[in-house]
Formats: structure tokens, C-alpha cells, sequence
């Protein structure tokens, strides 16, 4: 019996941890659009591109569904590799990443994960200069691919 009160503050803690570290922006588009729109910035700021997922093709593949979402997967040595200087572990967490979904209500998020979580994660020291620039860059560019 004891079990069963404690299942539901269970749930909430792990579904709380599950978004340790998590930043996200309403965005004003539809996934694909945003999606679009983060992929050319992301470009045009001099990152790489390594990949594109769309999730919910890829469950609708197997029969299952999905609301929209997509991943984008994208770097630049030079401030990833400053991370991995410190501690090559960081490299599980690297290249970055945005994920664009649409939640239940219709609206559409980016979110990433927050470099000074990944430096905290593997005990990167948090005065690197790289992770303030990394913050307000990734901050950034989802900010424009959200508005108009």
C-alpha cells in the first residue's frame, strides 16, 4: 500500500529530472518551419550540420504516433572542443542540440540543453569562458528562429 502513495511523487520527481538542465522557446511556427529556420541560422553562424530526425516519421514508420517533433543536430570544434579539453566525457552531450516539438495544446518549443549543465554533468569548471558564449548564442538563435 505504501508503494502505491509513493508512485505518483515518483513519477513527478523522475519526470522533473528527465528535464534537469532543459531551456526551451516558444516558437511562433510550426515545427518544420522552425526547424527550417534554426538549420539556416545555425548555418549561417558557422556551424555544422550533422543531422536532422524527424521522430515522428520515424514512429509513424512503426505504426505508432508522434506529435511533431524533430532534432537537429549541430556543432563547431571550436567551442565543443574547449569542453572536452576539460573533460572528454563532455563529448556524450556534444555536438548540440535542438529539439523542436509540438506539445498537446498545438504549441510549438525549441529547447536545448544549457551548457552550464553540461560543464556541471562532467565537472567542467563553470568559469569557462566558452560556456557564456555558447549560452547567449544558442539563446539566440532560437530566439530568431521563434519570431518572425
Amino acid at each position: 500500500m505504501r508503494w502505491i502513495t509513493l508512485l505518483p511523487l515518483y513519477l513527478v520527481v523522475t519526470l522533473s529530472y528527465a528535464a534537469d538542465g532543459l531551456l526551451s522557446q516558444v516558437s511562433e511556427h510550426s515545427v518544420a518551419d522552425t526547424a527550417d529556420r534554426l538549420e539556416k541560422i545555425v548555418s549561417e553562424r558557422g556551424f555544422t550540420v550533422f543531422a536532422r530526425v524527424d521522430h515522428a516519421q520515424g514512429a509513424e514508420r512503426v505504426g505508432l504516433a508522434l506529435r511533431p517533433t524533430q532534432l537537429l543536430i549541430f556543432g563547431n570544434p571550436k567551442g565543443g572542443t574547449l569542453l572536452m579539453q576539460q573533460a572528454q566525457t563532455a563529448g556524450i552531450d556534444l555536438p548540440l542540440k535542438y529539439l523542436v516539438w509540438q506539445d498537446d495544446e498545438g504549441q510549438v518549443h525549441i529547447g536545448w540543453n544549457a551548457p552550464a549543465y553540461i560543464a556541471e554533468r562532467h565537472g567542467v569548471p563553470d568559469d569557462l569562458p566558452v560556456l557564456e558564449k555558447m549560452t547567449k548564442g544558442l539563446a539566440s538563435m532560437a530566439q530568431a528562429a521563434a519570431t518572425p
